[in-house]
């Protein structure tokens, strides 16, 4: 398959944007693709999330590819890994500036966490009319639901390219990135981790023929999850 590019982006800070890449990146590579994550936010939360993760698992362990990189930089990078790797997941600084624009040009999908709040909703609109002027599929992602949340269908009402799936405001997603990990390595049956699959499931469904899904994942049945280091 042609290697696709996400970039989750959005220019308000605190969506959770680095939370939705490490869960992407992790639940993708459990479905027997090859993924690389790229870190081009100046604040290095996903860089610290990795860091932590190599020290669990042992280094080239982790599962993914990993590159921090300026944002002017990222469509070498992109174009470095494309030999090896099914999927890329970029982590965008929270901005519509330069860096963030470039890492939205490389994308086959944007996806724009969002939690329900109005100031959120306003940020987005920023980046989602500049993936339309690009001419790349969007997905509004609803992030941080609190649960019975009025709020939260009120916003989705007004969104747009809003995903099927929600995240909910879950402590697994906090605690396992603590870890180095995702909910889906910590708790596979948990809510949360529930909700990462059902998101993934839907990535799938936009970027991949039915007929290349089953064939990448025949071919990544045999490769192995990462096994936690023996020091950890």
């Amino acid at each position: 398959m042609d290697m696709k590019v996400i970039t989750i982006a959005q220019q308000k800070g605190g969506a959770g944007k680095t939370t939705v890449a490490a869960h992407v990146a992790v639940a993708l590579s459990q479905k027997g693709r090859r993924v690389a994550v790229i870190d081009i936010d100046p604040q290095g939360s996903l860089s610290c999330w990795h860091g932590i993760r190599q020290e669990r698992f042992g280094e080239g362990y982790t599962g993914l590819t990993f590159a921090a990189v300026t944002g002017w930089r990222v469509a070498g990078e992109v174009a470095r890994l494309k030999r090896n790797h099914d999927y890329v997941i970029i982590d965008s600084p929270p901005h519509i500036e330069t860096e963030a624009r470039a890492a939205i040009r490389v994308a086959d999908l944007i996806l724009i966490p969002v939690q329900p709040s109005p100031t959120d909703l306003w940020a987005s609109k920023a980046t989602i009319d500049l993936a339309k002027a690009e001419n790349i599929p969007v997905r509004v992602l609803l992030n941080r639901v609190p649960a019975h949340s009025k709020l939260a269908a009120a916003v989705a009402q007004q969104l747009p390219q809003l995903a099927d799936t929600m995240l909910g405001n879950r402590v697994l997603f906090a605690s396992a990135l603590m870890e180095g990990r995702s909910a889906t390595e910590l708790d596979p049956a948990s809510p949360a981790a529930l909700e990462v699959k059902s998101l993934v499931k839907e990535i799938l469904a936009m970027l991949e023929p039915p007929e290349e899904e089953e064939a990448t994942e025949e071919k990544g049945k045999a490769a192995k999850s990462p096994k936690e280091h023996a020091t950890a």
